[in-house]
């Protein structure tokens, strides 16, 4: 069964609120094990002219990893980048949707290792990663609760 994510409201990638920002919508796919996003990003996101920013693809990668954990547990279960090894593949063209897909490899307490990829329109891989995720400090742990309130599915 395929279930939409809450959003933040200020998150760059997937903040409702913030206009700087991807805007992305996750859906969870619990059959599959996986999160994903499809967004088309424009010029404004750009590296070299046309492509996308190796920044902002990795920020989607990033993103894909922690919405991950989102499938078997709560806003309570996420965690932070603590490692992040990102391979890049293929040049990524702005003006065309590219999909993010995020799963977790193994998950352990307080740590998960995760996976993820952008893949373009034909299905072509344009960059992976591979991360170790990890529970977050109790300063981001406190500014994650109050933001709780904020995270909503769009409709």
């Amino acid at each position: 069964m395929i279930e939409k994510q809450p959003s933040s409201r200020s998150c760059f990638v997937c903040g409702r609120d913030n206009a700087a920002g991807l805007r992305t919508r996750w859906v969870a796919d619990g059959a599959a094990g996986e999160v994903r996003a499809t967004v088309t990003l424009d010029e404004k996101f750009q590296g070299f002219p046309g492509l996308v920013h190796g920044g902002v693809v990795t920020a989607l990668l990033d993103e894909a990893m922690v919405r991950a954990l989102l499938l078997h547990g709560g806003f309570d279960d996420l965690m932070v980048t603590a490692r992040m090894e990102v391979t890049f593949r293929r040049a990524m063209p702005t003006g065309q949707p590219v999909t993010a897909v995020g799963r977790i490899v193994k998950h352990a307490g307080t740590r998960a290792n995760a996976a993820a990829e952008v893949r373009l329109a034909d299905g072509t891989v344009a960059a992976r990663a591979e991360g170790l995720l990890v529970r977050q400090p109790p300063e981001v742990a406190a500014a994650w609760a109050e933001e709780r309130t904020h995270w909503r599915v769009d409709e």
